[in-house]
């Protein structure tokens, strides 16, 4: 079964920079290269879709200096941008600073029409408020089937999501698209989020096409 839909919890970029005796801002810089190259390799397997986790709600009890970096390494992507991607966000984006939700709509504006792979990026999200809103739409629309309640979700048109990989040795979700989750396969790795590599990528995608997906059957 081909992988369109694959999600990363990009786990361990603080602590990356530690063991390099870096500053744990410099962390998220190495991140983004770890990003490009995960997604480079997902376009080159044919995944039609990528998700990240770049920031969730409970992030925002981080240092001021910590959230900072993370929002001026998305702010700098998204104002630099100048690929084929097609670049989405879901979560809270009134709720980031000014600049940082400036350059979320400029960069989804930019990209709305491009035909390359999506990349859907999870910042100020979570999971259990997105379930939350999904319960408050379909209550509004008096719609309770499985494809109104779908509806009201933010990854509503996205295929549906067939692996989640978390880096960093952690073995939880994180309140991260937990119903998209709900058949999904997953994988759990050692390496931190920056020293992701292509191979890395294959042996995932290898491993995914390997196994029975009978999804409850």
């Amino acid at each position: 079964m081909p992988l369109n839909h694959i999600a990363f919890i990009m786990d361990g970029n603080g602590r990356w920079a530690t063991a390099r005796s870096l500053p744990r801002t410099m962390g998220y810089a190495a991140g983004l290269d770890a990003l490009k190259r995960v997604i480079a390799q997902c376009a080159k397997r044919d995944v039609k879709v990528v998700s990240v986790y770049a920031f969730s709600t409970e992030n925002n009890g981080r240092p001021d200096n910590e959230k900072r970096a993370i929002f001026d390494t998305v702010k700098n992507f998204n104002n630099s941008y100048d690929g084929e991607m097609k670049i989405l966000y879901m979560g809270e984006i009134d709720g980031l600073p000014e600049d940082v939700a400036d350059s979320v709509r400029y960069v989804e504006d930019k990209t709305a029409d491009n035909k390359g792979l999506i990349l859907n990026i999870a910042l100020n999200y979570g999971g259990k408020d997105d379930i939350i809103h999904a319960c408050k739409l379909a209550w509004d629309h008096n719609d309770f089937t499985v494809e109104g309640f779908e509806s009201g979700l933010a990854s509503c048109g996205l295929p549906a999501l067939d692996a989640v990989v978390r880096t960093g040795g952690e073995k939880r979700l994180s309140n991260f698209m937990l119903y998209e989750c709900a058949y999904s396969e997953l994988f759990f790795i050692d390496k931190l989020w920056p020293d992701m590599n292509e191979d890395d990528v294959d042996a995932i995608i290898d491993e995914f096409e390997g196994r029975t997906r009978k999804f409850g059957k």
